[in-house]
């Protein structure tokens, strides 16, 4: 526990202003079983999210009180707390927060873990993924031939991309993808990776939403971002000229990492806790983050936003998702050593 603790405080700082959901049970049908709200910290931002709570309430007579910050703070703020917390449920946006606060959670039941794919779950069960995103490349479909696009993690830092690619270094979703690439290929890898990466000159940006802009605007040729923040601002009217490019090395490359939501072990309200995480799993809010966030659900034989490819199609990485948490500490330093901080 204090490693993990110490981990995260060194996290925290980097990733506080980065970015920083088949029938099944809770459609309902379940009373509540306790007067007081249930507690929800959450990683997820109240723009993203809150209609999503408030059905919640609709369907089953749940209050929901939530606290909303950055995933890594609400862990780091989870571990300081320990037992003495007053969350019922941690939803995070991605699995090294759930897995540093793993420590803290019930086993969810087997009827939860088995709506989802095995592989975007904890493998002690102690969280269950509950929307995906997807690693991709974007890029300018003025500048950048389709037959030029990288397709793995070696031909992303091919010295041809000198000047002309976007990424951010601080973002959380960068540094749990640098700690899948220390799960896949080691330390000594990553780093001489990162090492090519900055000498190549990269133009940095805050985030995944500004890297997308400054594409479309003309500025930088390719990005290294999530999936969806090209499909909401295609939502908005804009982004005609951009695209996503999915890698199909196998490598971290293309990464898929879920968000994902865990039951505290010391809530008083136990059964309400796993009602909200199984309504997170149902047809509706599934639907719900395939066409309000562009995010794939998880559940099978929901449907992902049009012209996305099939989830089990993505060449992802063989890597146990549970182990991020672990490595996000290293992570940090790997990327600060290589001169990207």
């Amino acid at each position: 526990m204090p490693r993990k603790l110490s981990m995260l405080l060194v996290v925290t700082a980097l990733v506080l202003s980065a970015c920083g959901d088949s029938g099944s049970p809770a459609d309902g049908s379940e009373e509540p079983t306790d007067a007081s709200p249930l507690v929800v910290y959450s990683g997820r931002s109240e723009d993203l999210i809150g209609p999503l709570l408030d059905r919640f309430t609709d369907v089953t007579g749940i209050e929901v009180s939530v606290r909303y910050g950055g995933s890594t703070e609400l862990a780091t703020t989870l571990l300081q707390e320990g037992e003495s917390t007053d969350a019922d449920v941690f939803f995070a946006q991605d699995p090294a927060s759930l897995g540093a606060t793993a420590p803290l959670m019930t086993t969810l039941d087997d009827s939860i873990l088995s709506l989802v794919p095995e592989r975007f779950s904890d493998a002690d069960g102690k969280w269950v993924g509950t929307s995906g995103r997807a690693r991709v490349v974007i890029y300018d479909t003025g500048d950048v031939d389709d037959d030029e696009l990288p397709e793995s993690l070696e031909e992303i830092v091919d010295p041809r991309w000198g000047g002309r690619m976007g990424v951010a270094p601080t973002n959380g979703s960068f540094l749990a993808f640098v700690a899948a690439m220390i799960v896949e290929q080691g330390e000594e890898y990553t780093l001489d990776w990162l090492e090519r990466l900055e000498a190549n000159q990269p133009v940095d940006f805050p985030g995944n939403s500004p890297i997308v802009a400054a594409i479309d605007a003309g500025e930088v040729d390719l990005g290294l971002v999530n999936h969806y923040y090209l499909l909401r601002l295609q939502a908005e009217g804009s982004g005609e000229q951009t695209a996503n490019h999915f890698p199909t090395g196998g490598d971290a490359a293309s990464l898929v990492m879920p968000a994902g939501a865990a039951v505290l072990a010391g809530s008083d309200q136990l059964e309400n806790a796993k009602a909200f995480v199984e309504f997170l799993l149902n047809d509706t809010t599934q639907e719900y983050f395939a066409t309000e966030t562009f995010e794939f659900p998880l559940v099978p034989g929901i449907e992902a936003a049009e012209d996305l490819p099939e989830i089990d199609e993505i060449d992802t990485p063989n890597i146990n998702l549970s182990d991020l948490a672990d490595q996000l500490e290293r992570a940090t330093d790997l990327v600060t050593e290589a001169g990207l901080l």
